[in-house]
């Protein structure tokens, strides 16, 4: 198994949507999330965020807290972004505008591309943040375009956090490998590629956090499987 044992791994989201939200509920993890109103279904509390919902076990919550609402301010579109911005301003963009650490979409682009737009995988996966191309057009976005990918990649990012609780090594496994397959395996799916992806990224991760690289990985390295296993 691929055990989680790393606590800088629950990335925390700050949901930033055109609606204002009314109360944040936060998890006993440490993710937080800003929601418009919820409801409770036996031990299932049910969370409306812009025109959709989240669900989480009542016994996962640690608080919910109502905030005053304020006028939201409409996130730029990517299109009016400067495209003569360098990646790490793209970046920087992008993880704001999804409220997003930007070390985090850092380590991610890093290991992805090297930061590079014209990069493409193997697999057909484009640019910055290697989007594959049914992805992008999920997203409404064009990977071949730097900025809109930036955007694109921090977006689904983010959908996989809030899937996963805040969960980055189920989040980052997911966006190598896909959520069907970490739903198959029920966690990190044993292939080799996706263990090193998520290794490198929290890696990179720790590096821009100044913590220390050896302390930080060995635990993810020795709770990798082996090849013979």
């Amino acid at each position: 198994m691929f055990h989680r044992s790393l606590q800088f791994c629950t990335i925390v989201v700050a949901w930033l949507s055109i609606c204002s939200a009314k109360e944040t509920v936060c998890l006993k993890t440490g993710f937080c999330l800003d929601a418009d109103s919820h409801t409770q279904q036996d031990q299932v509390i049910i969370f409306r965020v812009g025109t959709g919902t989240v669900e989480f076990p009542a016994s996962d919550i640690a608080q919910i807290e109502s905030i005053q609402t304020v006028p939201a301010r409409g996130l730029q579109s990517p299109s009016l972004v400067d495209f003569q911005s360098t990646p790490s301003e793209m970046l920087a963009e992008a993880a704001k505008a999804e409220g997003l650490p930007l070390a985090f979409l850092q380590s991610v682009a890093r290991i992805e591309s090297g930061f590079e737009q014209k990069a493409v995988s193997p697999k057909g996966a484009i640019g910055l943040m290697q989007l594959m191309p049914g992805t992008a057009a999920d997203l409404g976005v064009n990977p071949h375009r730097a900025v809109e990918n930036a955007h694109g990649g921090a977006t689904y990012l983010r959908s996989l956090l809030l899937r996963y609780h805040g969960d980055s090594v189920l989040a980052l496994a997911a966006y190598n490998a896909g959520p069907g397959a970490v739903k198959r395996f029920g966690g990190v799916p044993p292939y080799e590629e996706t263990r090193r992806y998520v290794v490198g990224v929290l890696r990179e991760y720790a590096r821009l956090h100044k913590l220390e690289p050896k302390a930080s990985t060995a635990s993810l390295r020795a709770n990798t499987p082996s090849a013979k296993d």
